[in-house]
């Protein structure tokens, strides 16, 4: 049969890499270097026709059956429209790109997916048969938010939402039969609020824009979450800085609240931490400070906010108690261990005799 052989080269995607060259083993009408789909896990070929393509007779299509079918490409040659499909052999196991965990788990190459939405969901299917034959167990699949096409596919093979952040959703699948053993979603929060008092017995307070209505013209301790990746006492010391504009230095955990059935159902730590102040003008962050200011310890306690609810009153209770030396908080002292080799903050409070009575702030 006749065939229209125009340029013969060829765009070949590798799991997102692109680059050209010549085309030799024929699938469809195309010729593809058979190197260029790896086998075992050395990722996936995805091709896609680049100026100009050749074509092929059914004859010529079902010659090379049975194979599966990728996908589609067009090409328009002197206004005469092409169109080029793509087949992989069911003996060419082509499997994802990707890494093994510490636990023996995969873990998808996120940067190497195909970029065609049949080969995906294709070579995905091989890629599950394979590790089962593996024996592997925990598949982890995190999907770029430019890639969100992708994830309609995957939850149709099995893979089961685990989290999502603004750039990706992670994705999981866990192969034996049984309960799925892989570590479940961040189940907490953390927020911070800072005690801040000077020299003249007065505590550091704002009122905020948006807040509860039982809140409204309230003063209370400047608070906010900390970051991902983010100590919690320089969570404190950056939270006061934001919302009053002013610098601190961290000297304790008084105390912390436990919480649970909060903000989309997660559980709650709030961190209240004692800090020194080392400047005194006071500069708002306008978008979510409605005021700030220096006030006496004593009007501070007095007020309905602290004197009716039994928590709060308690925190101020303990932090009065570490001014009068009468307690000691949790201070952080960095650490390594042999666990991980890495730094870690562990808060405790002093253990010597001698050192009982906490210095005063």
């Amino acid at each position: 049969m006749d065939k229209v052989l125009m340029d013969l080269r060829a765009e070949v995607v590798f799991l997102g890499r692109a680059y050209t060259k010549p085309v030799m083993n024929r699938i469809c009408g195309l010729r593809f270097p058979r190197q260029s789909c790896c086998h075992g896990d050395r990722g996936f070929l995805e091709a896609k026709s680049s100026n100009s393509i050749a074509t092929t007779s059914s004859e010529g299509i079902d010659s090379v059956a049975p194979r599966m079918l990728l996908g589609n490409a067009s090409s328009n040659t002197n206004g005469s429209s092409r169109t080029a499909r793509f087949w992989i052999s069911p003996e060419e196991h082509c499997v994802l790109e990707s890494c093994e965990d510490e636990y023996g788990g995969i873990i998808i190459s996120a940067e190497k997916l195909p970029w065609n939405t049949n080969a995906f969901a294709y070579v995905l299917q091989e890629s599950l048969s394979s590790w089962k034959m593996k024996g592997k167990k925990g598949i982890w699949l995190k999907v770029p938010l430019g890639r969100s096409e992708l994830v309609p596919i995957a939850v149709k093979a099995g893979f089961k939402y685990h989290h999502a952040e603004q750039a990706y959703v992670m994705l999981t699948y866990w192969i034996p039969e049984g309960p799925c053993l892989l570590p479940a979603n961040a189940s907490h929060q953390v927020g911070v609020g800072g005690f801040v008092i000077n020299e003249y017995n007065e505590v550091l307070v704002v009122q905020e824009k948006y807040c509860a209505s039982t809140s409204v013209g309230a003063w209370k301790l400047p608070t906010g979450f900390i970051h991902e990746s983010e100590e919690i006492f320089s969570g404190a010391v950056r939270e006061v800085k934001e919302e009053t504009g002013i610098d601190t230095e961290f000297v304790e955990v008084i105390s912390f609240r436990h919480a649970h059935h909060l903000a989309f159902g997660k559980s709650d730590l709030f961190f209240i931490c004692m800090l020194r102040p080392i400047s005194n003008e006071i500069k708002i962050d306008e978008q979510e400070i409605e005021a700030a200011k220096w006030m006496p310890l004593n009007e501070f306690v007095e007020q309905p906010l602290i004197q009716d609810d039994s928590m709060f009153r308690k925190i101020i209770d303990i932090c009065i108690a570490r001014l009068g030396k009468r307690y000691c908080g949790l201070a952080a002292h960095q650490v390594i261990s042999k666990f991980d080799g890495r730094s870690s903050s562990l808060y405790y409070n002093v253990v010597e005799p001698q050192d009982f009575n906490c210095q005063g702030v």
